[in-house]
């Protein structure tokens, strides 16, 4: 597995939400994280059907385009009553014409639970795929969980995307009640960075 030896690493999301997860859990080892926004990055298409398949298109194109490391995160909830939606499309559910209303997209998964028929408690996980890419083309994949159930009526207004509608296992507060420290040391981003720290960083 390739270390990560360089000062300066690229994240190649827009999302200010999960830069600042992510500067937060990178912030012990001393390395200078900028995002794809202020490089002016676009955002490339995001044409897999996985979580890996499109880190991997985020991650090769910002190394590519910048000559940087890059990691990118492709992450998002996966309900089993609704047969693992949104899934890889969770940021998908939140597009309007005027950017992503996250809001709009809980009412959207609540809405096809209710028509799903399906007993509470509604089980469901976070996923979150890391990809560390280098320009050279080189990668390291890193997966991480975090295991829950939705809950209704949301709760909460920490966190981003639906995290008020998110209530992990083992607590009685939904991701969106958490201070950030203690939903960073318990997500499924925190779960994948973990891992990426192990193998690149350690």
């Amino acid at each position: 597995m390739r270390k990560f030896t360089d000062d300066r690493l690229l994240v190649a999301t827009h999302n200010a939400g999960k830069l600042g997860e992510i500067t937060a859990l990178l912030a012990p080892y001393g390395v200078e994280v900028v995002g794809a926004a202020a490089l002016g990055l676009a955002e490339p298409d995001e044409t897999e059907t996985t979580f890996l398949g499109n880190a991997r298109i985020k991650a090769h194109a910002a190394a590519r385009a910048t000559g940087l490391p890059a990691l990118s995160d492709d992450s998002g909830i996966v309900i089993d009553a609704l047969d693992g939606a949104p899934g890889v499309y969770t940021a998908d559910w939140a597009e309007t014409e005027t950017g992503r209303d996250f809001g709009m997209a809980m009412h959207r998964a609540h809405d096809a639970l209710v028509a799903s028929k399906q007993p509470q408690p509604w089980t469901a996980r976070f996923c979150c795929t890391l990809v560390l890419a280098w320009p050279d083309g080189h990668d390291e994949v890193f997966e991480g969980t975090a295991e829950g159930w939705v809950v209704w009526p949301m709760r909460g207004a920490q966190g981003h995307g639906y995290d008020p509608m998110f209530q992990p296992l083992g607590h009685d507060v939904t991701f969106a009640e958490m201070v950030p420290t203690e939903k960073n040391r318990i997500s499924h981003r925190a779960d994948a960075f973990r891992k990426l720290v192990a193998g690149c960083f350690a």
